[in-house]
């Protein structure tokens, strides 16, 4: 329900074509130490490309349960 009610949303404030085709729920996201998004990496994981540095990431398991979540929605 809250899935269908964001994707709509998303129509409706930018437009049908912004639409996410897939939306993860996830306790937090892969930041650095000074709070950045490493949108890169979650690219890497939604391309299924081998994960880049991340050595600089505050919390590095933040990857690996994003990247589980991933791997069980689409290869199962």
């Amino acid at each position: 329900m809250l899935i269908q009610e964001l994707t709509k949303h998303v129509a409706e404030k930018i437009g049908a074509i912004a639409k996410p085709e897939v939306i993860f729920f996830t306790a937090e996201l892969p930041k650095t130490r000074s709070g950045k998004i490493m949108r890169r990496l979650l690219r890497d994981i939604a391309d299924g490309k081998a994960l880049g540095d991340t050595t600089t990431l505050a919390d590095p398991t933040v990857m690996e349960d994003l990247k589980q979540l991933y791997e069980e929605k689409y290869e199962s």
